[in-house]
């Protein structure tokens, strides 16, 4: 093999060496880009799932108080409804 052809493959392997490196490089930058994304999602998602927890939390205490109210709403209609019985008994016997 002749020097201009040791040197025309020594150029050629070197081309392919820094393409293959310059592939390397963009591979790691998108790789890294993906990894990052990912830490910002699976942080994103934590955040979801403790505001979901809390949100649930609230939900369940809102439902209790909700539940009071109605409770209470019908023992105070139950009350009214024996007041007025009264009240309509009182006047039948007032008649």
């Amino acid at each position: 093999m002749s020097e201009t052809e040791l040197e025309d493959g020594l150029i050629s392997a070197t081309a392919r060496f820094d393409r293959a490196l310059a592939r390397l490089a963009t591979s790691t930058r998108d790789l890294n880009s993906r990894l990052q994304r990912q830490q910002r999602m699976e942080v994103d998602t934590q955040r979801l799932v403790q505001e979901r927890a809390r949100l649930a939390t609230e939900l369940d205490k809102t439902a209790a108080r909700a539940k009071r109210l109605d409770d209470s709403a019908h023992e105070v209609s139950r009350r009214l409804v024996e007041a007025m019985e009264t009240v309509r008994s009182v006047l039948a016997k007032a008649e």
